[in-house]
């Protein structure tokens, strides 16, 4: 595992952005889950207006590590927030972009989001492998979108299923633990003073990590970084 440590949300997602254009120089192909919330629509900023010209778009390929069960003209739509902050500003190939049709019937959806995956990644230990999956975490813990009372999908043999918000009751897809942690490598953004709690917790195993699905993110045969700011990691113990 490995941790770095930014100034503020800025940075870390710039050195993210760093990561990423690093990556794919040295592959013709990259497939990559990308998740929602605020500090992705940084990231997606920080590409658009700084690297738009230094990566190879037509090398990347996006798909979703969750999406909420809404159409994508939705302002609730991760895949719309993507577009809007990051796909309608480049020449990104629209066969590269795979997202979950959040329109469509919840379980159906996941059935045809998990065989999609399946036929355009290539399969180790049985299971779709990512290049990189980027993911946030939850002030309950959460991520993706595998919450607390649904740790079940932290080790279910399927690819994608179908999770419900605990409050809101709201449907959505999300990978399943088994294939975040089959991929090559696994990113956490983590931002605020508000995750700084949960954040020593999960990596020093401490306090209720037990109860929060990212403390089992740990990808089998790959790498896990950690990209955190000061703030989040106000209080980790090293």
């Amino acid at each position: 595992m490995e941790i770095s440590i930014f100034k503020n949300p800025e940075t870390t997602a710039k050195a993210f952005a760093d990561h990423l254009c690093k990556k794919q120089h040295d592959v013709n192909r990259l497939n990559i889950g990308l998740s929602g919330g605020s500090t992705p629509k940084l990231l997606f900023e920080i590409l658009v207006q700084k690297y738009s010209d230094k990566i190879d778009w037509s090398k990347l390929h996006f798909y979703w590590g969750d999406e909420r069960c809404v159409p994508p003209t939705s302002g609730e739509s991760t895949y719309g927030m993507t577009h809007e902050y990051l796909f309608q500003h480049l020449e990104i190939p629209e066969e590269n972009i795979h997202r979950v049709l959040g329109e469509n019937n919840p379980d159906k959806e996941a059935i045809r989001y998990s065989r999609l995956i399946t036929e355009n990644l290539p399969s180790i230990n049985g299971l779709p492998q990512f290049d990189l999956i980027m993911l946030g975490l939850g002030e309950d813990g959460h991520t993706a979108s595998i919450f607390p009372h649904q740790m079940e999908l932290l080790t279910s043999k399927q690819i994608c299923s179908v999770a419900e918000h605990p409050t809101s009751g709201q449907k959505r897809i999300t990978l399943t633990g088994s294939v975040i942690n089959n991929a090559k490598e696994v990113c956490f953004l983590v931002v605020g003073e508000a995750k700084a709690e949960k954040v020593n917790e999960i990596i020093n195993i401490t306090g209720h990590c037990e109860l929060y699905p990212a403390s089992y993110i740990k990808p089998t045969h790959g790498e896990l970084i950690r990209f955190l700011d000061k703030a989040a990691a106000g209080k980790l113990q090293l």
